[in-house]
């Protein structure tokens, strides 16, 4: 089956933040969302569902925890169990209430930047002490690295939750197995619980599979919460569906008291969505990716023209991060390319780490070409 993903579709007819925050001379590249329509199954089945007419209170149906089951199976090589699943309406709702069940009043949250933005407020709006760790810098070519020194460095006795990004959000880093052991080895020996955000697991580009950590490190169940999304993969973020999977039942009775009464149930269309994505989706994922390898090389032809900016293109996700620290742009680099190029890409700042930009090639190719151009003329010259 050909799906289209060359087709440009008008989002400003509706509310999207993607595309109204800037004016309309803009190409919006920044938010984590992508402009292709959903996969045709997701749209038959929500118009289905609509015409039915009723949309009272629903419950998380059995086949969507079976259908999550098998994917898991399929895709990670992980078998899960249906009551391990603990359905919720985000990812980052769910790092709110991670703190506010793992954790108490004044413990360190740990978090490693460059992070995406929520990451770093989690911890002061629950009332927990924010910590810190930088990833190691790569040279030329290398990429971005956890490093033992940096995290035994922000351990403290205050530490009791790390909040971790698999594949990493804003650098595209998908961790090998090395880093990943050091965290589980660190997690145990100082007594800390991980939540690791795999949003983008299935969305990797280069030809391996996911790992999720849990399923590496069994022996650690009770210190790890999986979260995934159908959102990020098949374009359905508004429609506010996640999982939390928790093998460990202590560590799951305590995720389900705080959030009894605290977060609302998932609405009815984003279990329907995220059910169809995950059984039906697949060929549809399989094109996006091809398109997705496609918009990356185009990002890698225009860096060759770009001197001054340094790039590790993305091993997963839809995001390229940008080091423009050199490019002679001023303090504010995301603010110079709106303003010059009329492109408009997240604020590496707001990552914890000025002077980089976070570009988001999830569109279409012909409008990354167009925004691509914009930049060459202002970091072709730099």
């Amino acid at each position: 089956m050909r799906f289209d993903f060359a087709t440009s579709i008008d989002r400003r007819q509706y509310a999207s933040k993607k595309w109204l925050r800037y004016a309309d001379d803009v190409l919006p590249l920044w938010v984590a969302d992508m402009d292709f329509a959903s996969p045709p199954a997701v749209v038959e089945a929500l118009e289905a569902r609509v015409a039915h007419g009723v949309f009272g209170y629903d419950a998380t149906p059995d086949s969507l925890r079976h259908t999550l089951c098998a994917w898991s199976a399929q895709h990670y090589g992980w078998p899960i169990e249906p009551d391990w699943q603990v359905w919720l309406p985000g990812v980052v709702p769910a790092l709110h209430l991670a703190c506010l069940a793992l954790t108490e009043p004044g413990d360190g949250v740990l978090t490693l930047t460059p992070i995406y933005p929520p990451f770093l407020k989690v911890a002061e709006r629950s009332g927990r002490l924010a910590q810190e760790a930088p990833l190691a810098e790569p040279a030329a070519g290398e990429p971005w690295r956890l490093t033992r020194e940096a995290l035994q460095a922000a351990i403290t006795p205050q530490t009791r939750l790390l909040l971790w990004c698999h594949p990493h959000n804003p650098t595209g880093r998908v961790w090998d197995r090395a880093e990943l052991a050091l965290l589980a080895e660190l997690a145990e020996r100082h007594d800390l619980t991980i939540v690791s955000d795999e949003l983008h697991c299935d969305l990797i580009l280069n030809d391996e599979p996911h790992r999720p950590l849990a399923a590496l490190y069994p022996d650690l169940a009770a210190r790890i919460v999986t979260l995934w999304a159908p959102s990020k993969t098949f374009n359905i973020a508004g429609l506010g569906c996640a999982c939390a999977v928790i093998s460990d039942a202590t560590l799951r009775r305590r995720w389900q008291a705080t959030m009894s009464g605290l977060m609302p149930e998932v609405n009815l269309l984003g279990l329907l969505a995220a059910e169809v994505a995950y059984r039906d989706g697949e060929p549809w994922r399989q094109a996006l990716l091809e398109v997705l390898r496609g918009n990356r090389q185009r990002i890698a032809d225009h860096l060759a023209g770009w001197p001054n900016v340094a790039c590790r293109l993305p091993e997963a996700t839809y995001l390229a991060w940008l080091d423009l620290r050199d490019a002679g742009l001023g303090d504010n680099p995301q603010h110079y390319l709106l303003e010059q190029a009329r492109v408009a890409l997240s604020d590496g700042a707001d990552f914890g780490w000025p002077g980089f930009a976070r570009l988001n090639f999830g569109t279409t190719p012909e409008r990354l070409e167009a925004a691509l151009q914009r930049l060459d003329d202002v970091l072709g010259n730099a």
